[in-house]
């Protein structure tokens, strides 16, 4: 096998008291794409600051393109690095000044590329990113999707074989957001890895091969996501609701037929091997509402992360 692309050990980050990033290890191989999902301040984006060479790690070490002849390390090697990987940063940073083809023409000379060459690739990336129509508008005139799409088109000025995209899909709307999987899943079917972080179980669980579970600081679970589901959650969820749901919870005889039940807002969770006998059983309380469905991405992040809501950043 190759060696992975990106390869982190042993990361640490601390704030003053605080660490916000605790003996971190992962590794991303060539053509997957890598999850990392956690709450609030569970770590994410320091992780990727400090892969990025944004952030000084306090332990660990980053290394890079391994398998191709010549390990690269951050910082130490951070311009060769960032010279062959692509970024999607949460925030936009497009010029506002330029144009979509001048952004592009104009981020392409910072990877030391010739005016020709960037100029041959620029129709080629705008109809990748659905905006050829767009080549003379500048960002102010796009919607917020366009505006991703262009961040995306921009990371693939130089044709990388990594991308790190922090949250690229905040602040979308559906259609946004699934036109901006569709674009990533051509990317991966391309060839090119991606280190991804999402508050989106939907996107983590269509896009990703492999998940990082973040919490603390620390990795809590690393895998595939349905064997992650499996290895943490009963197959069936039964979600109740509706006047006087809250009461069942404390139900013996359907606490009895479920392995978990969990609480959250006005909704009951039972979490089960075998979901029929407790819809059966909840057939007596015909007043409520029931959906029963198999167990997902968001319900293994709230068993391991929990449900209380963190505000901290």
């Amino acid at each position: 096998m190759s060696a992975p692309l990106l390869e982190i050990h042993h990361l640490s980050k601390r704030y003053g008291a605080t660490t916000v990033v605790n003996d971190v290890s992962f590794a991303i191989d060539a053509g997957e794409c890598l999850g990392v999902i956690g709450p609030n301040g569970a770590g994410k984006t320091t992780t990727i600051r400090m892969a990025l060479g944004l952030a000084t790690p306090d332990a660990g070490r980053i290394r890079y393109f391994g398998g191709d002849g010549e390990a690269l390390e951050m910082p130490h090697d951070a311009l060769a690095i960032k010279a062959r990987l692509g970024v999607v940063s949460q925030f936009d940073t497009l010029d506002p000044d330029f144009t979509c083809a001048e952004n592009l023409l104009v981020y392409g000379r910072y990877f030391g590329m010739k005016d020709a060459d960037i100029r041959a690739r620029i129709p080629q990336l705008l109809e990748f990113a659905a905006l050829s129509h767009k080549a003379d508008a500048k960002p102010g005139e796009l919607s917020g999707g366009m505006k991703r799409r262009l961040s995306l088109a921009r990371a693939l000025v130089n044709d990388p074989r990594l991308l790190l995209l922090d949250e690229p899909t905040t602040g979308l709307d559906p259609q946004a957001r699934h036109l901006m999987w569709e674009r990533l899943q051509l990317l991966l079917q391309q060839g090119k890895s991606i280190l991804l972080t999402t508050h989106f179980m939907d996107e983590a669980e269509r896009l990703c091969s492999r998940l990082l579970v973040l919490d603390h600081g620390r990795k809590i679970a690393e895998g595939r996501p349905r064997a992650l589901i499996a290895e943490h959650l009963e197959p069936d969820v039964v979600e109740v609701y509706g006047v006087g749901a809250l009461a069942l919870a404390q139900d013996a005889t359907l606490a009895g037929l479920a392995a978990r039940v969990e609480v959250s807002g006005e909704t009951v969770f039972f979490y089960t091997r075998d979901a029929h006998p407790l819809l059966v059983a909840l057939e007596a309380h015909p007043g409520l509402r029931t959906l029963h469905r198999p167990a997902n991405l968001e319900d293994l992040f709230l068993k391991l992360t929990g449900r209380q809501i963190r505000e901290d950043g």
